[in-house]
Parts: C-alpha cells; structure tokens; sequence
C-alpha cells in the first residue's frame, strides 16, 4: 500500500503532541472503570503507549487514510474505507426512489411489532476491514475540524479535492455541522476521550457501551435472519454514535429521547449468529418526510416506531 505522508510540519507537530497523550484505553478505564470497552471501540483504540521515543505519522493511501504508530520499522497500519452518500441515521436524511433500488442501509429498517421470536427479516451485517483508529484527544483537537478550514486539511492530509476520500470527508463535515432536527442534541466526537464526555454528560457516569457482534470474519450476504430473542436495554433515553468516513475515527453522536434500545439475538440462513443492538425511536414526528426509513416502511413520520439495526462499528450508551 502506497501512501503520502503528511508534510514535516504537521508530521512534528503530531509526533510533540502525541508524547504528552493519555492514552484513550486509560481514560476509558479512569472514567468508567465498571463498563467494559465493546469490541466495536476496542478495534479503534491504539494500544501502543504514546511517548517521547514513539513516532505517529498520518498519511494518505490508494485504500484510504491511515493513522501509523509506532518505532522506525515497526508500525501498525490502519485505514479507513469509504461509503457513499448521506446517512440513513440523519433524520434529515431524504432518500430518492432510485437510492432505494440498491442502497444497502434499506433492509436495517423494520418496526417494533416485529421484534419478536420467530419473526424472518433480509438483512445482512457489513464488515469496515479497513478501520481508522482514534487519535488521542489531544492529536486530534490539534487538527483542523472544519468545513472551512478544508482546503488545510486537504492538503496535511495530501488529500486531492476532486477524490473520493475528499467528498467523503467533506460530508462527514457538513453532517457534523448540521443543526439536526428540534430538540436534537447532537455532537461530532473526534477522540474516544471527546466521545466518553459526551455521553457521561447527557445520561451520567452510570452508564455502558453496546455494539453489535457478529460471529463472522468478513461481511455476511444478503440473507434471511430469523429473530430468536429480544431484551431490552433501555427505555426513553439513550446516547447513539454512528461511525462516519474520516481519516480517523469520528463518531457522529446524539442524545435521544423517545428512544428504546434492545439486544437482538439472530441466526442467518447459513448459520451465521449475531447480537445486533437495535434502535426503536417511538417519535419520529420531526424526521425529514422523505427519509429511508418512511419509504422502505411506507409509513408516516409519527405515525408507528421506527426500528433499526447498528452496524458493528457503531455504538448506543445506555443507563443502567
């Protein structure tokens, strides 16, 4: 894999930063000390110590964006892979009839009555094997975040603004900055620090992460899932936060309310088994009329609640 590394400047800058991180693993177990970390975070997390006689360069490749930590010689490369499009978990999210023809995200959306035992749905779980890590708070707030600091981030990360990689990241900015529906609250969390803050501050320190698992190494077909339990996790409130397209981890995340959260328990038809976290918002009165979730269910905003699956690289906090 060939990649651009970013330029001297930029590279120093990280690398003096970086010597001075807590390492993102130690400020989980500091702040939750009762939760564990869910496989979905623990796949994102550097474990390498961050320290003066450490490196950590950041470069552009063909495959995407990677973070390198790690001594002269031996490092670790992580990159990220790239989606298209605007998020179904917007709720100003507004689909055309031609996106519901092939978009992948449609067979996640499905309603609460159907969540029950025995209950047969199409849908299928899609691996990210090219994952972008989360940089330490302090790296990452260094960095520019910004619709219109772009043209500077294109060029630290050596990044062409006609590329795929560009649009992508210039997306995940524009959703970042986006005010959201009434009442929304909302927030673009570029650390694991930044993301753990968020969320003890709108549910309190009592609280666990949750991610769905499936045991499969690679992404699993379109298939036939059959529903073999459901337990609750949650009822009315809820932190979620949805992995989006950066050149490190970024999690767009949101406080809801009118929200209950389960852990579902599926088998394929080829026997794959998963644990899928499942998001049912009880309100969606204030969604975006046009939105995914409305014209695969050919039902009304507010009219019945809207359920959906989160792929295994996103994660829903939960009181408890």
């Amino acid at each position: 894999m060939k990649f651009n590394v970013l330029n001297v400047y930029t590279l120093f800058s990280l690398a003096l930063v970086a010597s001075h991180a807590v390492n993102p693993d130690v400020y989980w177990k500091s702040v939750l000390p009762n939760s564990p970390m869910p496989k979905a975070i623990k796949e994102l997390v550097q474990t390498t110590e961050w320290s003066e006689d450490k490196n950590t360069a950041v470069g552009v490749g063909e495959d995407g964006v990677a973070v390198h930590t790690g001594k002269p010689g031996k490092q670790t490369d992580v990159s990220v892979g790239y989606g298209y499009g605007l998020s179904p978990f917007n709720y100003n999210y507004a689909a055309s009839e031609d996106q519901l023809k092939d978009n992948p995200n449609v067979a996640f959306f499905f309603l609460e009555n159907d969540l029950h035992r025995g209950t047969e749905m199409k849908t299928h779980f899609i691996k990210d094997d090219q994952k972008a890590t989360f940089l330490p708070r302090q790296v990452a707030e260094s960095i520019p975040f910004s619709s219109n600091k772009l043209p500077q981030i294109y060029n630290e990360f050596s990044i062409k603004s006609d590329s795929v990689e560009a649009q992508d990241m210039k997306q995940t900015l524009s959703e970042c900055e986006n005010k959201g529906i009434e009442g929304e609250e909302r927030y673009c969390a570029t650390s694991l620090e930044s993301m753990v803050d968020f969320s003890t501050s709108k549910l309190g320190k009592n609280v666990k992460a949750i991610s769905t698992e499936v045991n499969a190494k690679e992404s699993t077909p379109l298939q036939k899932y059959t529903i073999e339990g459901a337990k609750k996790l949650a009822a009315d409130k809820a932190v979620v936060c949805h992995k989006q397209n950066y050149a490190y981890a970024v999690f767009y995340c949101h406080k809801t309310v009118n929200t209950r959260a389960y852990s579902v328990s599926l088998v394929g038809a080829d026997g794959t088994k998963a644990k899928a976290v499942t998001v049912c918002h009880t309100d969606t009165s204030k969604w975006n009329p046009k939105h995914l979730a409305f014209q695969v269910l050919k039902v009304k905003p507010g009219s019945v609640p809207v359920c959906h699956f989160l792929p295994e690289d996103h994660v829903v906090w939960v009181p408890y």
